[in-house]
């Protein structure tokens, strides 16, 4: 929840900035961020070296914000 919440704030953000913000080490984060992936939540994209993720726009990621911004 600490990762979609971020990734709905700031919209988009590479997985250090995740993890860092989060309290965790790179490898969680990104093993987090792949798992919102697979489940078709997340997407990335590549820049450099850099794996910047950010919502989807699947239903089911579309329905994962709706929920997020209720809960703000």
């Amino acid at each position: 929840m600490k990762i979609l919440k971020l990734l709905f704030r700031y919209g988009q953000l590479n997985t250090s900035d995740v993890a860092s913000r989060v309290g965790v080490n790179y490898e969680s984060a990104l093993r987090n961020l792949r798992l919102l992936e697979i489940e078709g939540i997340v997407k990335h994209r590549l820049s450099g070296r850099s794996r910047f993720f950010r919502f989807d726009n699947s239903l089911k990621a579309k329905a994962t914000m709706k929920l997020l911004e209720a809960w703000e």
